[in-house]
């Protein structure tokens, strides 16, 4: 385990409840412009996709935006995207030689923190099949810090960081490089309604929830925001509560959890019909698998 998660690891509870927030595409509107803008982009440059420009750019929007992976880890977003493209009909017909990169898919497999810090250490060490990737990574967080600012939380946001922080030990836990996080947070001049922020140096989401919360608050009393299947998986993987910013409808979810959502939970009521109609409804959000 990496010093990092010992700051969730020796993370002591002030009060009765715990609430995770997801940032990207949760408290923030950064997910279109961070993909579309930065991501996508160094995508087809760094890996010399320029031929089927417009079938990548759309696989990577699919994986990162539009589907069940949204919000999932840039390292396993890149391999989902390459599956994807390489079994795509127009871009066998043109002959497009996809790559791969098995030292990426034996990284991903070994590796629980899978962020810019371990990347750097790996190649440092002579992992030269993750040059490419570092390359690409590093791209893509040059274009994030050059493009993506002054993008403000959704609306109702702050409200709801007011009335959650006032009962609960609030944290950032997010796949997003800690820099990034807290750059954007005291930019917008919200980082003071948490008590860490959680990046991906400190490993997944799960491994945030379980050492930063699992065991220190009583049954029900910790929940998780987020936009992406994946923030459900970490609340199923360590038994909290979700309650989910669905896609599309962000400004809805925010309002829905100022006006009752975080009620329900302080009170609660939160677990059982009334996270089973707010789970129903968020599946509905997000394919599985393309319609091409």
């Amino acid at each position: 385990m990496s010093d990092y998660a010992n700051v969730l690891r020796k993370f002591k509870p002030t009060q009765e409840f715990f609430i995770g927030i997801d940032s990207d595409g949760c408290v923030f509107d950064s997910m279109e412009i961070k993909h579309k803008e930065c991501f996508a982009p160094m995508f087809i440059k760094h890996f010399s996709l320029q031929a089927v420009s417009k079938h990548a750019r759309e696989v990577w929007e699919f994986v990162n935006l539009y589907s069940k992976t949204r919000g999932c880890n840039r390292f396993h977003a890149v391999i989902r995207a390459l599956d994807l493209l390489r079994e795509r009909n127009e871009v066998v017909s043109r002959g497009v030689d996809v790559p791969s990169f098995p030292a990426l898919l034996e990284w991903v497999k070994r590796e629980s923190k899978l962020g810019n810090a371990t990347l750097d250490a790996e190649v440092l060490n002579g992992n030269d099949g993750l040059v490419p990737i570092k390359t690409w990574s590093d791209a893509v967080n040059d274009s994030v810090k050059d493009i993506a600012h002054g993008v403000p939380p959704f609306p109702l946001v702050r409200e709801v960081l007011v009335e959650a922080a006032a009962r609960a030990d609030c944290m950032v836990i997010s796949q997003t490089p800690t820099d990034a996080l807290e750059r954007e947070w005291t930019e917008n001049q919200i980082d003071g309604f948490v008590s860490a922020i959680a990046g991906q140096e400190m490993g997944t989401k799960t491994q945030h929830l379980d050492l930063a919360a699992k065991d220190k608050y009583g049954p029900g009393n910790i929940l998780m925001i987020g936009d992406a299947p994946g923030d459900h998986n970490a609340t199923k993987a360590t038994g909290a509560l979700f309650f989910p910013i669905n896609p599309g409808d962000e400004e809805a979810s925010w309002k829905c959890l100022l006006d009752e959502g975080l009620e329900n939970f302080f009170c609660g009521t939160f677990a059982g019909d009334y996270q089973q109609q707010l789970l129903a409804d968020f599946e509905k959000c997000l394919p599985e698998n393309p319609t091409w």
